[in-house]
């Protein structure tokens, strides 16, 4: 292969907003303990790319990392098959073929030494329709390791031996096929929203499963949608011809006159995943004529303006013509309902030119953007957030729940608990491999964190976790610290015992019993260990009250709904088209023009999924009715004691949960 480099140099700023990257980078081995200030994964391939709440099933299997999870996703974009090979898919975008009026295409070549560290041939696609398309041919020589020129002089010559595979990313309607549980989809579509695809680099088929970081395949399109602001809703139960169940669907996607079902939500495969910016200031460029950052300056800018059109605009904005026209007049940035998106990302769109309008500013030498919300806290900012967190956030969040997106350091600071949950704990953010190992080799970047955090940890430390405070009717009562992290060996104590006698029984091992001699309370460390570390210990309060009238070993999901639906509950918002993740209603979830037993397991599946098995902490169920980040504010007090009479339902709902959350 052809050399046409002489040299690079790593230019640290914000991680690559790179369009069609499906989020994520790779190494062929972790960094290790000590090694660059490096620290091991948490929990081997599957922890990275793939969404902290993996909706993990009673099996053990982690739904989204499913070959049916990918099935069902790619029924619900492409009902007819329609882009089944890379072939199909470029025909059906008219990638390649003729410009017609108002349409444009362009490609660029760039190094994406931030991102997936891939070399990329990048090819955009306008259509007088407003549909727009992009392919990503994606180039790695070598193994997973971290980003090298030569990937970039892969893409240029197109050498086979190194494509590692092409993406395929499509803002459109879905067409009337059999993507919905009631037959076809609506008879018009008009809302377009983000699919994402991927195909072989050799045969072209589409594929379900990818590896992009060396660490494992994984499903469509969790892999893509966890860095592109999307959501990964759990499946319905199977229902023919289904078999498999059917892909989620966000009830706050889509205007009200375009969704399907009685108005039920979104369209079946909008995960409200948006497309990323493109950064010129972060990517690598060669010095051969036709591929240097000058040459490609104005392809660039109209990538850009096809990413700005996949955009709603902010409900009761107006229409900024030209740069909205999408192509044209005919087709402009849609107008949000109140729920969508509301493009923060936009404001730093535009930042990457001078002035507002990116049609007409110039481009900008350097990363230069912070946020207005930033004020004052710049350099962490500038050091940390941009570098390993803000290219996945800053597409996160809906209208009520935006402070995903961390575009102020009030948001930032509002999910200061689970950031060290998971930057610091769990070792599971950032969520690609590669910028992982970026972020804990560079002390200039996990330094500001470090300091924010208030703490110089690091994941990899043994971290004892023995389960959530609880109320229970036994005076038998199994423990467990499976929620431990990076731990081999667990020691358990009886810190207190009110009344006195309270043992253990197989206190060195995860699972010990805990036997008391009545109703009391109860206080019981755990201390867990690894080859090299001891953790802190951790303390679980248990209430034992033997003349409950409820037992929460016996709760089924019927107890849980009672809650849901009851005086002072949830459906006051959660009710269909109220903007809400799930409707806790009784409603016609599966379009069969009857509620029944089937909508009620439907409902089920729906509530499960605001379950996270693997964190329970992490729990939608558990952390929204308790005031966090939650647009009702709060409805039950988790700082009461188990067993207080203002925090029952939330008792009933932790017993339900540690009891594997059963229907019935």
């Amino acid at each position: 292969m052809a050399r046409f480099f002489t040299g690079w140099g790593v230019v640290l700023g914000m991680l690559a907003l790179s369009l069609a990257g499906c989020g994520g980078g790779g190494s062929s081995a972790d960094v290790v303990p000590g090694e660059k200030g490096g620290v091991t994964a948490t929990t081997g391939p599957d922890s990275f790319l793939l969404f902290p709440n993996p909706q993990k099933q009673d099996d053990g299997t982690l739904q989204t990392n499913t070959v049916d999870y990918a099935l069902a996703y790619y029924q619900a974009v492409d009902p007819n098959n329609e882009r089944t090979t890379l072939a199909a898919f470029k025909a059906k975008n008219k990638i390649g073929q003729s410009l017609g009026t108002d349409e444009r295409e362009v490609s660029v070549i760039f190094g994406d030494q931030r991102d997936l560290g891939y070399g990329r041939k990048m090819t955009g696609r306008m259509n007088n329709d407003g549909t727009i398309a992009f392919v990503v041919e994606n180039y790695l020589v070598g193994g997973y390791g971290p980003y090298s020129s030569l990937n970039l002089e892969a893409a240029i010559v197109g050498e086979s031996k190194w494509h590692l595979g092409t993406n395929g990313i499509e803002f459109s309607v879905v067409q009337p096929g059999t993507a919905n549980p009631s037959g076809t989809l609506i008879a018009t579509p008009t809302v377009k929203f983000l699919k994402f695809f991927t195909f072989d680099p050799v045969t072209g088929a589409r594929l379900n499963m990818i590896n992009l970081d060396g660490r494992g395949e994984k499903a469509m399109p969790t892999v893509c949608i966890s860095c592109h602001g999307g959501r990964a809703e759990p499946l319905t139960p199977a229902t023919a011809p289904a078999v498999r169940g059917w892909f989620g669907r966000m009830m706050h996607v889509g205007s009200v006159a375009d969704r399907t079902s009685s108005a039920l939500g979104g369209v079946r495969g909008d995960t409200g995943a948006q497309a990323h910016a493109f950064e010129p200031a972060s990517f690598d460029f060669s010095t051969v004529a036709g591929y240097r950052r000058a040459d490609l300056t104005e392809r660039i800018r109209e990538l850009n303006k096809m990413v700005l059109c996949t955009y709603v605009r902010p409900a009761g904005t107006a229409v900024s013509a030209p740069q909205d026209n999408c192509p044209n007049a005919s087709f402009q940035r849609r107008e949000g309902n109140y729920m969508e998106y509301d493009g923060t990302a936009v404001e730093a769109l535009k930042n990457i030119y001078a002035g507002a309008d990116l049609l007409a500013g110039s481009e900008l030498a350097t990363e230069t953007f912070v946020p207005g919300g930033w004020a004052g806290q710049t350099a962490l900012y500038q050091n940390s957030v941009s570098k390993a967190c803000r290219v996945c956030h800053e597409l996160r969040g809906i209208y009520n729940q935006n402070d995903l997106d961390f575009q102020s350091y009030a948001k930032f600071n509002g999910y200061s608990d689970r950031i060290r949950a998971h930057v610091q704990d769990r070792g599971n953010m950032p969520l690609a491999k590669l910028i992982y190992d970026k972020f804990w080799s560079d002390s200039s970047i996990y330094g500001p964190m470090q300091t924010f955090l208030g703490s110089t940890n690091k994941p990899g430390r043994p971290i004892a976790d023995p389960g959530p405070n609880r109320l229970v009717k036994a005076t038998s009562i199994a423990l467990s610290g499976a929620m431990s992290l990076y731990s081999t060996g667990y020691q358990w104590s009886v810190f207190s015992s009110s009344p006195a006698g309270a043992t253990l029984s197989n206190a060195s091992t995860s699972s010990p019993t805990l036997t008391v001699p009545g109703s009391g309370t109860y206080e019981v460390d755990l201390v867990t260990t690894n080859a090299t570390a001891t953790s802190a210990s951790a303390r679980v309060k248990i209430v034992v009250d033997t003349t409950l009238t409820w037992d929460p070993t016996a709760l089924r999901f019927a107890d849980i709904k009672s809650i849901l639906q009851g005086s002072g509950g949830c459906t006051g918002c959660h009710t269909p088209g109220g903007g809400q993740p799930i409707a806790y209603t009784n409603i016609d979830r599966n379009g069969d023009g009857s509620v029944d037993a089937t909508d009620d397991r439907w409902f089920y599946n729906e509530v499960r999924g605001r379950i996270n098995f693997t964190d329970w902490a992490a729990s939608p169920l558990l952390r929204k009715p308790t005031g966090n980040h939650h647009g009702g504010g709060q409805i039950y007090d988790a700082s009461l004691a188990p067993g207080n009479a203002s925090r029952v339902d939330l008792d009933k709902f932790i017993a339900w949960i540690l009891n594997g959350a059963p229907y019935n």
